[in-house]
């Protein structure tokens, strides 16, 4: 469950992969025998494996918001607090320049400058930073499935002999459910195909009423009836999107143990499907994406991060310490270092076999590279930037880099429309937040 009447943190920094004063990071660890600094160069990702073969120890990454604690003390602005922090234990990577430079905690913002690297006898050197790879890049020219294969197959103990659908083990769609996703795919369906379906179906009927009568809607007068609620309160479009992320939901239980500090998973579904459907009926193009496969597309943006934690329990932690330790990478770049396969190459695969509409599935497999989802790309581009712009408010995970400029206008759509979309998402938080409480409820 996630916490209620807490901003949220998010796991993001200002990205250090840009053009930056900073040119090392630094990064704290801890484990029983107390805390231990690392510095490496500052876009590098930190191998944690490595790292804790280096230092003899099993350290991860103090949580963010201890970190912020931590450097924010008054005596870390005094040249004799910024010499006292040096003298802990500390990692240096052989990477780094013996020369002056200037280093960085991201998730503070410390800055100090060094003018030549720490030495003394709690100093150790070694190799502990990689060039991060883009997923784009390391699979290209290999189908999605053939890197989901080779991922299940280095990380467990089966072997690849059957369909892909039938290892993954996920749980079926219940036939209610399978009836909704067929309403989704089909143009020409309608309030009088869908109403049967929900009220055949007692649990999606509650959730239906729950929906229509919570204080984001604001329906007038009382919900009296599945109908009433269909055709007066939340339309033909928003309750098959919902129902869809409802038995998204059923089908996998989010993960355990996440990033600590990292925004609640059905928080940042309901906040990225809002402004993706703001974004989309703001759009002025002549070819006006569908707000409702916008919606669905940003409601289920992170599917394929359920499926991970299904996937590979044993490797999940691990991931979330990784992801924690590099909070200025995209987290397919971490995913693809650890387990080999991204969120979205297998969240765009599965929602792919459980056929939901291409436009759907193409802007959750794209969302990060917008340019290669072919005919869909509005639909990819509108979810990319939409995550972008809500990670700067601290409503989703993920470095927080600067948006092309001309996506906006590719959009079809003005800087001021923008700002008002994303200052509409922020003014309901707290009713997007109840509204999020359903989801837990049905899941």
């Amino acid at each position: 469950m996630h916490a209620t009447g807490e901003k949220a943190l998010s796991v993001g920094v200002p990205g250090l992969n840009e053009e930056r004063s900073a040119t090392a990071r630094l990064v704290l660890l801890h484990d029983r025998a107390g805390k231990v600094l690392a510095l490496l160069p500052a876009a590098a990702l930190l191998d944690l494996n490595r790292l804790c073969q280096l230092a003899g120890r099993e350290l991860q990454p103090v949580k963010a918001e201890d970190t912020r604690r931590f450097f924010e003390q008054p005596a870390l602005a005094t040249a004799a607090g910024r010499e006292q922090l040096f003298t802990l234990p500390l990692l240096l990577d052989e990477a780094l320049p013996a020369s002056a430079l200037s280093c960085q905690e991201p998730y503070s913002g410390w800055q100090c400058l060094l003018s030549a690297l720490p030495a003394h006898e709690r100093v150790l050197k070694g190799r502990f930073g990689s060039t991060p790879q883009v997923p784009a890049q390391v699979s290209a020219g290999l189908a999605d499935e053939t890197v989901i294969n080779r991922a299940v197959e280095r990380f467990t103990s089966v072997r690849v002999r059957q369909r892909l659908q039938d290892l993954l083990g996920l749980p079926g769609l219940s036939e209610s459910m399978r009836t909704i996703v067929q309403l989704r795919s089909n143009p020409d369906a309608g309030v009088d195909d869908l109403v049967p379906v929900v009220k055949r179906d007692p649990s999606l009927s509650a959730q239906v009423m729950g929906w229509a009568s919570s204080p984001y809607y604001a329906a007038p007068g009382k919900v009296r009836s599945i109908e009433d609620a269909v055709i007066r309160v939340l339309g033909f479009d928003l309750v098959i999107n919902l129902a869809v992320g409802v038995a998204m939901g059923k089908v996998l239980s989010l993960p355990e143990d996440t990033p600590r500090g990292s925004v609640y998973y059905w928080d940042q579904a309901i906040s990225t499907a809002t402004l993706c459907e703001l974004l989309a009926r703001k759009s002025s193009l002549d070819e006006r994406p569908r707000p409702g496969l916008a919606y669905l597309a940003g409601l289920l943006h992170n599917f394929g991060y359920l499926v991970l934690g299904h996937l590979f329990p044993p490797h999940f932690s691990r991931l979330s310490r990784y992801i924690e330790a590099n909070p200025h990478l995209e987290q397919q770049q971490v995913e693809q270092e650890i387990l080999h396969v991204t969120r979205e190459q297998i969240g765009g695969w599965v929602l792919d076999n459980w056929k939901l509409p291409d436009e759907v599935c193409a802007a959750v497999r794209f969302q990060q590279v917008p340019e290669q989802a072919g005919e869909h790309d509005t639909y990819a581009q509108i979810l990319y930037l939409a995550s972008r712009l809500l990670r700067v408010e601290g409503l989703s995970d993920g470095p927080r880099v600067a948006v092309p400029a001309v996506l906006p206008a590719q959009l079809g759509l003005t800087a001021e429309q923008v700002e008002a979309a994303v200052a509409t998402v922020k003014a309901q938080a707290e009713e997007l937040a109840q509204l999020s409480r359903l989801f837990d409820q049905a899941s």
